[in-house]
């Protein structure tokens, strides 16, 4: 196990840099610049070359001999667009935001996701079991935007319970944590549901009723162990998407999290913040993979992870 874990640290530096490095192309080819955003007028040919050479963007050679460097050092450098502010900056502020309420979507999804999905396997073929399979589809085919919009409408517009934007309470968390959660719950409860039909069919359970154990028992303590192990692989992607917000999410409701820097950056060509974003995301992808992989042996002894190294 720790080889297996000291293997995936060293592979990180190597994935990070190459992210990094694809990234930075693309926002380099990218059409418009950073110094003049919108494009709403054009700068004097003479202050715009004193921009390029205060963030080292004369080239793409000066720009990485600059900034890759002092971004091994933990630096990400000045953003482009936020005068004074460095990336760092933005990402101390508004990282924790994101965090926070990425972990209340995935709460909201893995409770209400797994819920679900038990309570259809359970009682296959019933009203249940196909209202669980129209919520999954719903949530599924249903982008971000729209399901922000409808309960806007409803809980905000239409019933005034809730606020429409804003940041620091409970209340101002619940829309976009259900906005957000409701994705990943359906892929949760679809997964759950196929999972636990498939444990359920198993000998171990069969022996466990006929022992006189109560199904609620059998479901609950031997079952959901088992089945729940496709949702656990899931959980790692998902969990980064949601801890790192998503951006059009923040966006409708003005959260100021990591997401909506983001689409500010794009909007605005602001390279460094950019740059800055797509690397913390990376890293967090990455971390909470490993951990997954970790999880697995913790969770089901039989699942040997150390077999992905090629130390073991």
């Amino acid at each position: 196990m720790v080889k297996f874990i000291a293997w995936r640290i060293a592979q990180l530096p190597l994935i990070l840099a190459a992210i990094y490095l694809i990234t930075f192309l693309l926002v380099w080819v990218a059409p418009g610049s950073p110094f003049m955003p919108g494009g709403e007028r054009k700068l004097d040919p003479t202050v715009e070359k004193m921009l390029k050479e205060q963030f080292h963007a004369q080239s793409l050679g000066a720009f990485l001999r600059y900034y890759p460097a002092r971004a091994l050092r933990g630096d990400l450098g000045p953003s482009m667009y936020y005068n004074g502010w460095s990336v760092n900056d933005v990402l101390r502020y508004s990282l924790p935001v994101s965090v926070a309420l990425g972990l209340f979507a995935m709460v909201i999804a893995t409770v209400a996701g797994c819920g679900i999905g038990v309570l259809a396997a359970m009682r296959r073929d019933s009203l249940l079991d196909y209202a669980s399979l129209a919520v999954a589809l719903v949530g599924i085919s249903l982008p971000g935007f729209v399901v922000a919009g409808i309960l806007l409408a409803i809980f905000c517009d239409h019933l005034h319970w809730l606020p429409s934007s804003g940041w620091g309470t409970l209340r101002q968390m619940i829309l976009p944590g259900v906005a957000l959660a409701l994705m990943p719950m359906a892929y949760i409860a679809r997964l759950m549901r196929v999972s636990m039909l498939d444990t359920l069919g198993n000998d171990y359970i069969r022996t466990a009723r006929a022992k006189g154990l109560a199904r609620a028992a059998v479901v609950w303590k031997h079952a959901f162990r088992n089945a729940f192990l496709p949702v656990f692989t899931y959980l790692g992607p998902a969990a980064a998407y949601a801890m790192t917000g998503s951006f059009v999410i923040e966006t409708v409701f003005n959260i100021p999290g990591l997401g909506q820097h983001f689409v500010n950056g794009v909007k605005n060509r602001d390279q460094t913040l950019i740059l800055g974003t797509v690397l913390v995301y990376a890293a967090v992808l990455l971390t909470l993979n490993l951990l997954v992989d970790i999880g697995y042996a913790l969770i089901d002894p039989r699942i040997d992870v150390t077999a992905k190294s090629p130390n073991a």
